[in-house]
């Protein structure tokens, strides 16, 4: 079983510096993971790439030879991506073992989480492929430090009741009250200039995909110490 996050959120939240001092981390502990990117318009990374979606396409040369806008381009390679998940992926994701640790650096664009299913539909593939996945979603602090930016459970209560029939009142009030109860939607603080923080964080991804719940137990052996008599 392989294990896989997925990093998400708004343009300029900050996923590719997590995984460039995710990458440095684990390089720290001597643990291995790989960084896939999946921006087709990214240019400079500040860490080793292991897969590039730009060796399949990229986001210049739809925008060249198709005449498109920048979020049109990104969403046409991006719906490339899907078309070749049978392909190019599926060949790339041969060249790892099962217990490989992949980080997929998404686009910030949300069309593409909105309007079209290539995301579900990569999240579906990994999972078919054997993959354990969790997707990371980073937000800037400041969207958190006012209270009427910070999305609670029971905030969507009213919501729900809005856009629902009143037979469904108690079941969205139970929902709610089961989600909040059990935290089931919850934010992490991350200061990446703290290897305390990216630790914890990062603890939390693998409880989620189960990481390292099956590996075995490493038991070094002993020389008896000789008694001295």
């Amino acid at each position: 079983m392989g294990y896989a996050q997925l990093v998400i959120g708004p343009a300029g939240s900050g996923k590719s510096t997590y995984c460039s001092s995710l990458y440095q981390h684990c390089e720290t502990v001597r643990r291995s993971i790989h960084i896939v990117n999946l921006d087709p318009a990214a240019e400079h990374f500040d860490y080793p790439v292991a897969m590039d979606i730009r060796e399949l396409i990229s986001l210049d040369d739809v925008m060249e030879e198709l005449g498109l806008g920048p979020n049109g381009a990104l969403i046409y390679c991006m719906e490339e991506l899907e078309d070749n998940l049978d392909d190019w992926l599926t060949e790339h994701l041969d060249n790892y073992t099962d217990d490989d640790y992949l980080v997929f650096d998404c686009p910030g664009q949300i069309e593409l989480f909105s309007h079209v299913p290539v995301l579900r539909n990569f999240v579906e593939h990994l999972k078919r492929k054997n993959f354990n996945v969790c997707a990371v979603y980073l937000i800037d602090s400041q969207f958190i430090t006012d209270v009427t930016k910070f999305i609670k459970p029971r905030a969507l209560l009213s919501e729900l009741n809005q856009r629902m029939a009143p037979q469904f009142l108690k079941l969205n009030k139970a929902l709610i009250e089961l989600v909040d109860e059990y935290s089931m939607v919850n934010f992490v603080p991350l200061d990446l200039r703290k290897e305390s923080s990216i630790k914890y964080v990062l603890a939390q991804i693998d409880n989620c995909i189960q990481y390292g719940e099956d590996a075995d137990v490493k038991v070094r052996d002993f020389d008896p110490e000789d008694d001295d008599e």
